[in-house]
C-alpha cells in the first residue's frame, strides 16, 4: 500500500514507502526495551518539509510510530530529527509532547538557536543534537559552528549524534575526538561490509571507540549496509547475515556503549523496504546472550536517555 504525502508535497520519484504490515517478531524483547533510532515525517500538512531538503518522503506520523512501537514490543522510542525537516524540529517535539514520557529526542539546531529554545527542548525530552556529515543528504556546516553548538549543549547533559560514512572517518577524526560530550555514532559509521571485519577500515572505527570511552555506537540499519539484499529466513540463519560480524564485534567489544533502533520509516532506501518485525529478529544474532540483549535494548538506552528513572529506582 502506497503511503501518502500531504500538504501539497510530492514524494521523491522512486521513493520506497514504509511497510504497513510488519510481522510480529519471533524474538521477544526484554521489558522496558528502547527503539533508540527512529523518525517522524510530517505529516506535511501540519509540519511542512524544509525548503532546503534533499528528498521528500511519504508522511510518517507519531501515531503510526507509536503503533509500530506497541506492535514490535518496545516500551520507548528515541526520535531523531530527519534531514527532510532541516532544523525545524516541530514534528519531533510534537511527538515527544504526546508520548507520555515514552520518547526522547535528538534534534538539529543552528548557531542561532537561543538558550531559551534549548531549555524548552530539554523540557520536552530532547537529549542530543545530530551532526550529519553524509554529503548526499546535507550541505556542509562549518565545524566551528558545530563545535560552538556542542559546547552550548554540554551543560544540559546532552550528547552529540554523528552520522558519517566509513571512508570519511580519517578526515573527521580530530573534530570528533574534540567534542566535549558523549558522542553516539549512527549505524557503526556505515562500514563497507564487503571488506573484512578484521580489515584496516573497520579496525579504525574500533580504535576510535577503544581510545575514546565517550564514544557510543548504534548497531542498527543492517538493511542499509547489507549487500545480500532482502533476506529469506531459513531456520537459524541470520537476516542480513553479512552485517552480523560487524555488529556483533561492536556489541561484544563495547557492551556498555551500544544502542539499537529500527530506523523507521527507513528514509532513502533504494533496494528494498524492510519488515520491521524481521529487523527485531536480527537482534539475537548480534547480541547473542540475554545479558548482552538487556544492555543493548534496556540498560544502555535508559541510562543515556532516562537516567532519572534509574537514579530513582
Amino acid at each position: 500500500m502506497s503511503q501518502p504525502t500531504s500538504g501539497g508535497f510530492e514524494k521523491t520519484p522512486g521513493w520506497l514507502d514504509w511497510y504497513a504490515g510488519p510481522s510480529k517478531p519471533k524474538f521477544q524483547l526484554p521489558a522496558n526495551s528502547v527503539d533508540a533510532h527512529c523518525h517522524v515525517f510530517g505529516p506535511g500538512d501540519r509540519f511542512p518539509y524544509a525548503p532546503e531538503r534533499k528528498y521528500t518522503p511519504c508522511d510518517a506520523s507519531r501515531e503510526q510510530l507509536f503503533a509500530l512501537r506497541n506492535h514490535l514490543g518496545f516500551a520507548k522510542n528515541v526520535i531523531v530529527q530527519a534531514t527532510c525537516h532541516g532544523a525545524d524540529n516541530r514534528a519531533l517535539l510534537d511527538a515527544l509532547t504526546h508520548s507520555g514520557n515514552r520518547a526522547r529526542g535528538v534534534v538539529t539546531v543552528k548557531r542561532s538557536v537561543s538558550d531559551e529554545e534549548l531549555q524548552a527542548m530539554h523540557h520536552a525530552g530532547v537529549r542530543g543534537v545530530r551532526f550529519n556529515f553524509v554529503k548526499r543528504l546535507v550541505d556542509f556546516t562549518p565545524k566551528d559552528e558545530l563545535m560552538e553548538i556542542a559546547a552550548r549543549i554540554a551543560p544540559l547533559g546532552w550528547h552529540v549524534v554523528i552520522y558519517f560514512e566509513a571512508v570519511d572517518l580519517p578526515e573527521l577524526w580530530d573534530f570528533f575526538t574534540a567534542l566535549p560530550t558523549t558522542v553516539v555514532v549512527d549505524h557503526m559509521g556505515r562500514p563497507d561490509v564487503s571488506k573484512p571485519v578484521d580489515g584496516p577500515e573497520f579496525a579504525l572505527f574500533l580504535k576510535f571507540m577503544r581510545e575514546h570511552p565517550n564514544v557510543w555506537s548504534k548497531v542498527s540499519c543492517p538493511e542499509r549496509l547489507s549487500l545480500d539484499g532482502p533476506p529469506a529466513l531459513d531456520g537459524e540463519r541470520a537476516p542480513y547475515r553479512d552485517v552480523v560480524p560487524f555488529a556483533r564485534k561492536v556489541v561484544e567489544t563495547f557492551p556498555d556503549r551500544v544502542l539499537w533502533g529500527t530506523d523507521w520509516p527507513h528514509p532513502n532506501l533504494k533496494g528494498h523496504m524492510p519488515d520491521d518485525g524481521l529487523l527485531v529478529d536480527f537482534i539475537p544474532h548480534i547480541a547473542v546472550t540475554p545479558e548482552l540483549q538487556r544492555k543493548l535494548l534496556v540498560g544502555n538506552p535508559n541510562r543515556l536517555y532516562w537516567p532519572e528513572e534509574i537514579e530513582g529506582s
